[in-house]
């Protein structure tokens, strides 16, 4: 059996794999877990995660964006799905699926920091679960996550075109009539 190579494409997909992997599952677990931390009983545990939640929602509200009920929504059902996708992105199973939809949030993302950043809001930015301001940085590091998931996006596409070096289907044999 021959090796993978390693290829420029390749080392792309992997990279955006573990970091984007990696940031989503911290994204995640920070907004449900870290800002109040409660573990004394599975009662204060719950409180914990929703008053995290609650946090996490008065971030969302401050962009001045979604409905009430849409700012509901997407408190409570953004941080597990951060954490499933970040998960499903480290197993690498569908990956094309999953870099496409973690493509678009971010996409969503960039949109929404940057508009508020033009607007001069004086927000927190709500991205990991602590307050941190909204300042030109924020902004250029979701760019940079876009980038780099845009780039594992498109080389997951083309990469899926050929076949995989490990498979053991031959290569179609050109016919030369």
């Amino acid at each position: 059996m021959q090796s993978a190579p390693l290829t420029f494409r390749r080392a792309i997909i992997w990279l955006g794999r573990l970091v984007l992997g990696g940031i989503f599952i911290y994204a995640g677990y920070s907004k449900l877990f870290t800002p109040n931390l409660m573990l004394q009983s599975f009662f204060m545990f719950k409180f914990s995660v929703l008053s995290n939640l609650s946090n996490f929602g008065q971030q969302v509200r401050s962009y001045h964006v979604l409905s009430e009920s849409g700012v509901t929504f997407v408190s409570h059902f953004l941080p597990p799905f951060e954490i499933v996708l970040g998960l499903l992105l480290l197993i690498g199973w569908r990956l094309r699926i999953w870099a496409s939809i973690v493509t678009v949030i971010l996409i969503g993302f960039i949109t929404v920091v940057t508009r508020a950043y033009l607007l001069h809001m004086q927000i927190d930015c709500g991205c990991f679960g602590k307050p941190e301001p909204l300042t030109g940085w924020t902004v250029i590091r979701d760019a940079a996550f876009l980038v780099l998931a845009l780039a594992m996006t498109i080389f997951t596409f083309q990469d899926s075109r050929t076949p995989h070096p490990w498979s053991t289907t031959p290569a179609p044999e050109k016919s030369s009539a």
